[in-house]
């Protein structure tokens, strides 16, 4: 799940800047997640010491600077930076920038592989195992993560995968754009994602994975979702879910959220959670959303259920 946390800046008269820091462990996708939001149109650097902000913030809203939106990468080989880190975004928020922590990592193994596929050390014990460097970083990182405003695990995103997060949540919003809904079908076999704002645990449903000739399709066939939803529970089930997200979405709209990540979860991840994803963008379609779909699991393997 994403977490957010408000942290409400001192508006200004002038319109504020937006300021975001990029952080999180190595291997996680920060330096790609920088060259996203720079095709964006944010103005993003690297590795720009915190005691710099307040004088970058200067030059940025200078009269005839045409700079809004700024994003900076924060690595662990700036370290020694980190004491006064907090101090330094606080500042910037007193003098009414938007600031929003966006802080990326990823499970071990994803890491560690990350490392080995593109032969690199880990920038903070280069001389030791990768796998000692991920976990003193991750120590040393926890308080920053605590303070996140937004907390995103990439470990099943591809390249793609984090670019469409990045234009998905940070595009922008006109008054003329309306929400878009992320839909997330996931197995709980496989852990709970990290990077939803709404979940919803299906695994009360039918299961088809003990009806044989319904275990190899997915919930993307008509047979599986007939199965799961076609019986009183499913109908019952999805009538309420409906006239919960009738009233729900346009109390998100009203605070101008330009996006709403909701994730529905079985055990497998291939049949009752498909099957609620899909039946849920038509409904959403049908009230006029922009809907995006992303089955986490439904290419995985066949497993038994607890």
């Amino acid at each position: 799940m994403i977490s957010e946390v408000s942290h409400n800046p001192v508006e200004r008269e002038a319109v504020p800047l937006q300021f975001m820091m990029v952080t999180g462990t190595s291997g996680s996708g920060k330096t790609q997640a920088l060259k996203c939001l720079e095709d964006l149109g944010f103005f993003c650097v690297d590795n720009l010491p915190p005691a710099l902000f307040q004088k970058f913030t200067e030059l940025c809203t200078q009269p005839g600077k045409d700079v809004q939106k700024v994003a900076l990468g924060i690595d662990i080989r700036e370290r020694a930076f980190f004491d006064d880190l907090l101090s330094n975004l606080e500042g910037l928020q007193e003098n009414g920038c938007q600031v929003e922590l966006l802080f990326l990592e990823a499970n071990d193994d994803i890491l560690v592989r990350r490392f080995s596929e593109s032969r690199r050390p880990h920038p903070l014990l280069p001389q030791r195992p990768v796998i000692e460097g991920i976990q003193l970083e991750r120590e040393r990182l926890q308080g920053l993560r605590n303070r996140a405003h937004r907390i995103l695990d990439t470990s099943d995103f591809s390249v793609h995968d984090l670019k469409t997060w990045i234009i998905q949540h940070y595009h922008g919003r006109t008054d003329e754009q309306t929400l878009k809904i992320n839909l997330l079908s996931f197995g709980y076999k496989f852990g709970v994602p990290v990077d939803v704002d709404v979940m919803f645990d299906v695994r009360f449903l039918r299961n088809p994975h003990f009806v044989q000739d319904l275990q190899p399709l997915t919930g993307e066939h008509a047979d599986i979702q007939q199965f799961v939803l076609g019986n009183k529970e499913g109908k019952d089930f999805l009538g309420h879910l409906q006239n919960f997200f009738t009233f729900l979405l346009p109390l998100f709209e009203r605070e101008q959220r330009s996006y709403l990540t909701i994730a529905f979860g079985c055990t497998g991840g291939r049949h009752r959670s498909v099957a609620m994803a899909l039946y849920m963008k038509d409904i959403f379609k049908t009230l006029g959303y922009e809907v995006n779909v992303r089955h986490r699991e439904i290419q995985k393997e066949i497993i038994e259920p607890v």
